[in-house]
């Protein structure tokens, strides 16, 4: 039984490492939310964790109604207090850059991580190993495509590999429309394989998801971004490869199912019994490049790495603004990468530091606004 914090516990990462919690018997002391306060009620008198974080806004409403024993915190304080809890495993799972603070509050308490939280390798990657090797913290991703990479890569030397390879499900656009100027929010969030949350729905439409992971998988696994391959296999079956220097390839094979590399990310490299069906061995697996003309965000997502410092953080931000400008109706739906790459060729020469991080990504979203209302109009 392992002792867990889950930060975002209310979102599609949150509940399902809830669901492994509950296969396992593991404990949960700390649960982070935001506004969503019946479901956070609801995990509360489920799991009884000693502390619970919420936004300040619906902070009364959840204290009258907590279990006996259970300790309520909100804000920034609050995130903290849940990411440095006593517990063999914090999952980070706060969507967006709000995600990073925790983080590496988390990592600066020495704990193991588990990573879902994207941005944090992509607009601080460098920084958050950094505290983690200071600290004695530990990362393990969360996501599907770098926990097959992390798990090919046991028991290998490194210096072995020749790539590393990220599979793409293509999105709901990949065979069409032709004309992506009217796709609507609807058919965009109308994910062909996985199930997630809105903006990690859209990226994945994009392409501009698989760039994040692109970006993530060069800082997380500290890997040149020329041994980082992307292939579109739409079946989803196979989650990731390594390409190995004497021609061979080792895959991670499985159903799409994110609860098998968050029980992984838990408690890899031990396998514990799990009540999913067997995949079955049947069908067509096909693999093919992606189209970068149709989807041009994932070459803006190289092109940030290439250029290192605060072009990634730029990046992102340009891109949480152009999401939900899509989402609101405010923007087309092939308009968001020319968002992005206005906002990408506006990024500074600077170098990656904590205290530029936050004044970079608020000029980013700054410049998306502009750019987002310029090409709206």
């Amino acid at each position: 039984m392992m002792r867990l914090a889950i930060l975002g516990s209310t979102g599609s990462i949150g509940t399902q490492t809830l669901e492994v919690a509950r296969w396992h018997g593991h404990r949960v002391v700390a649960l982070a939310a935001g506004r969503n306060s019946e479901s956070i009620l609801r995990q509360a008198h489920e799991f009884r964790p000693e502390l619970v974080a919420v936004d300040e806004a619906v902070a009364d409403e959840v204290r009258e109604r907590l279990p006996a024993g259970t300790r309520i915190v909100f804000g920034a304080e609050g995130l903290e207090a849940v990411a440095t809890a006593q517990a063999d495993v914090v999952v980070a799972a706060i969507p967006g850059i709000a995600g990073l603070a925790p983080t590496a509050a988390a990592l600066r308490a020495g704990r193991h991580v588990a990573l879902a939280n994207k941005e944090a390798m992509v607009v601080a990657g460098p920084l958050m190993w950094e505290l983690a090797r200071e600290h004695g913290g530990r990362i393990t991703p969360v996501d599907s495509e770098h926990s097959a990479l992390q798990q090919c890569l046991v028991g290998e030397d490194r210096s072995t590999v020749a790539a590393l390879v990220l599979t793409a499900s293509g999105g709901p656009f990949r065979e069409g429309p032709k004309d992506l100027s009217r796709v609507t929010p609807a058919q965009a969030l109308d994910h062909p394989t996985w199930s997630m949350g809105p903006k990690v729905t859209i990226d994945s439409a994009t392409l501009f998801n698989k760039g994040l992971e692109v970006l993530e998988a060069h800082f997380l696994f500290e890997m040149p971004l020329e041994q980082i391959e992307v292939v579109v296999h739409p079946q989803s079956i196979v989650h990731g490869l390594v390409r190995f220097k004497d021609g061979t390839l080792k895959a991670v094979v499985g159903p799409h199912d994110m609860r098998l590399p968050i029980q992984y990310a838990l408690v890899g490299p031990e396998r514990p019994h799990t009540p999913l069906a067997a995949l079955p061995l049947r069908g067509s697996w096909t693999f093919e490049e992606p189209d970068h003309q149709r989807f041009p965000s994932l070459n803006l997502a190289y092109r940030a790495g290439r250029a290192g410092g605060l072009a990634p953080t730029f990046l992102n931000a340009a891109d949480e603004v152009a999401v939900e400008a899509f989402l609101n109706g405010g923007l087309s739906f092939d308009a968001i990468p020319l968002v992005l790459e206005q906002v990408l060729g506006e990024a500074p020469a600077a170098a990656l530091t904590w205290d530029a991080i936050a004044a970079a990504d608020a000029e980013a979203r700054r410049l998306a606004q502009h750019h987002a209302r310029l090409v709206a109009s």
